[in-house]
């Protein structure tokens, strides 16, 4: 396991904000390491048949890209919404089919893209999207995507002990 790089004990606003986020994301890669795509795909919570360990990997890609690109930035969304008319509310989750590799690549390059964005704004600046008296700033978005991260990150380690007992920052094989 690659240790993780917290931001310093004395870094700025920004640093502090972003690198706790961007220490969230890399917990989603690792939780999961070494899983087979049945694994990846496995329905173990009768109650949430959508979340499994890729269904909850291609969501979280989906909250950093509405956030940061459509909220944040103003992208107009040109089919990248799941959420269609008459669609189900959580239709980003329907990854039976997808690699997880491929979902993970496509999480980190949304990341990447989701930290270009920050990059570009101060923290006080307000999104693009929605009536201005309701636009989250840049500050928020970043408050509520590391809550958002961490939460799912609880849902991954569940699912994941669930499927081969893998536990907390443990890797697959670890005793």
């Amino acid at each position: 396991m690659t240790p993780v790089e917290r931001p310093s004990l004395t870094a700025d606003e920004r640093t502090q904000l972003v690198g706790w986020l961007d220490v969230q994301r890399s917990f989603v890669r690792m939780k999961c390491e070494g899983l087979t795509e049945e694994d990846a795909h496995r329905k173990v919570l009768p109650s949430s048949p959508l979340s499994t360990m890729a269904g909850l990997v291609a969501h979280l890609r989906w909250v950093e890209y509405d956030w940061f690109q459509t909220r944040i930035a103003g992208v107009p969304d040109t089919g990248q919404t799941p959420w269609t008319e008459g669609g189900h509310v959580d239709a980003e989750m329907f990854v039976d089919d997808v690699p997880i590799a491929q979902l993970l690549d496509e999480y980190d390059e949304e990341c990447a893209r989701s930290n270009a964005t920050v990059a570009a704004l101060e923290l006080d600046a307000v999104g693009k999207a929605g009536p201005p008296d309701k636009a989250p700033s840049v500050r928020w978005v970043l408050c509520h995507m590391i809550e958002e991260t961490a939460r799912h990150l609880g849902h991954l380690d569940i699912i994941r002990e669930l499927i081969d007992g893998t536990r907390g920052y443990q890797q697959p094989g670890d005793s």
